[in-house]
């Protein structure tokens, strides 16, 4: 398909039913818009309209349910989002790969050098080499093309930018050369391996494995090496909840003692039985020892290990209500998770500087509007960035107009949970 025959099919509505699947009701004409533009900025870009071109799209992700639990080999619940990084992709025969992001210098590599280059750490040339070089590895078959890129996926908002730009590029590999023989688990390791041995950064499985899978995903790290993964499949578009990221704002420069402490104090009490981590001690064993453990630790690591514990209950009784259809239920641990995060965890503001508390101060807007319907919390690893809410589709103007009045124009993205991982969307 040249790009010209993309644009008259998108434009003539023939991918309009696919653009609902992946972005939501409502949403088919935005979607083709921000395509078209694409495709003229490849066009601009290159220089060049035939050819064999192909539409890809790779979601970014949220966590649901289990706030700091895998680290601990614990269970978490996360979900696929109906934002994601896009590209507009010819097949090529030059013996390169060259992708060019909107917004950003173009990434080339020779397909033939795919060793690590110590240059290349900590910028998106590493990715592009490091998921190559690992799909090859594998056994697969590589091969060259051209790329254009654009992501929503903001970045620096707990959704996984990173993530969903690695586990689209596996997703291009696997499509045009390999018959999408890739699968689900296989795209996430690829995808974290690029960035932890060539990017250079020991990021866990958990965004990438969410993103390659989409939808809702139960995950149980208890065997860290070969986690348990179940997709649920519970149609969210079809609720009368929208989900919103408020990103409250505040510095993560700081935080790497806070949140070090939170997988140090779960730790410190797994090691006061004698074990590694909290999942290899029994609840009751903690709660039989508090006194001995809060004379040791104090009562800030009691209350972590209780939080962790909690959480996974949670994530077990938040999976189960989707599988039984009660998104009210659903919602009831959402919201508690929301609540142990805020008492027990206590990663919501950071004690060395109690004056911001920018999630605090979100998660109080968020019970102001909604009250009791709804759920909110924290999102992601907390102390500052974002807050996550279910809201009622009737409220969410209302909701995004009071927390973009506090943390600015454009801090609320309103979202839903998308029912798909990476695909050739064309």
């Amino acid at each position: 398909m040249t790009l010209l025959e993309m644009k008259t099919a998108i434009k003539n509505g023939e991918y309009d039913e696919k653009f609902t699947y992946l972005y939501g009701k409502g949403e088919q004409k935005a979607a083709a818009e921000r395509y078209l533009a694409v495709i003229d900025e490849f066009a601009t870009f290159y220089g060049y309209t035939e050819g064999d071109f192909y539409a890809f799209s790779a979601p970014g992700r949220t966590e649901l349910c289990g706030n700091h639990t895998d680290h601990n080999y614990g269970k978490v619940l996360a979900g696929a989002v109906n934002i994601d990084v896009i590209g507009i992709v010819c097949k090529t025969d030059s013996g390169k790969i060259r992708v060019k992001s909107r917004g950003h210098g173009i990434n080339e590599i020779d397909i033939r050098e795919l060793e690590p280059k110590e240059n290349e750490k900590g910028h998106s040339t590493a990715i592009l080499r490091g998921v190559t070089a690992r799909i090859h590895e594998l056994g697969y078959h590589i091969g060259s093309f051209d790329a254009y890129t654009v992501s929503n996926v903001p970045a620096g908002s707990g959704l996984s930018s990173s993530a969903a730009y690695e586990c689209l590029l596996g997703c291009i590999l696997g499509s045009l050369y390999n018959n999408d023989a890739i699968n689900n688990v296989e795209l996430a390791q690829i995808s974290q391996y690029a960035e932890n041995v060539y990017f250079d950064k020991p990021c866990g499985l958990m965004d990438q494995l969410t993103i390659a899978t989409g939808s809702a995903v139960k995950f149980d790290f208890k065997d860290i090496n070969n986690p348990s993964i179940e997709k649920l499949d519970f149609d969210f578009q079809s609720t009368d909840y929208a989900l919103c990221i408020t990103n409250t704002g505040g510095s993560h420069a700081d935080l790497t003692d806070d949140y070090a402490a939170v997988r140090g104090e779960m730790e410190a009490v797994a090691a006061f039985f004698g074990k590694k981590v909290l999942r290899e001690v029994d609840k009751q064993q903690v709660i039989d020892n508090i006194p001995a453990i809060r004379e040791k630790l104090g009562d800030r690591a009691v209350l972590r290990a209780m939080h962790f514990y909690g959480e996974n209950e949670k994530v077990e009784a938040a999976a189960a209500a989707l599988k039984a259809g009660d998104f009210e239920a659903f919602l009831e641990q959402i919201s508690a998770s929301g609540r142990s995060s805020y008492m027990y965890n206590q990663n919501v503001y950071s004690p060395k500087d109690p004056a911001q508390q920018g999630i605090s101060l979100g998660v109080n807007i968020a019970e102001r509007i909604l009250g009791k319907r709804g759920a909110f919390r924290v999102h992601g690893g907390g102390f500052a960035g974002t807050t996550q809410a279910f809201v009622p589709k009737e409220l969410v103007d209302t909701y995004k107009s009071a927390v973009e009045a506090v943390f600015g124009e454009g801090s609320c993205s309103v979202l839903s949970i998308r029912p798909c991982g990476p695909i050739r969307v064309i």
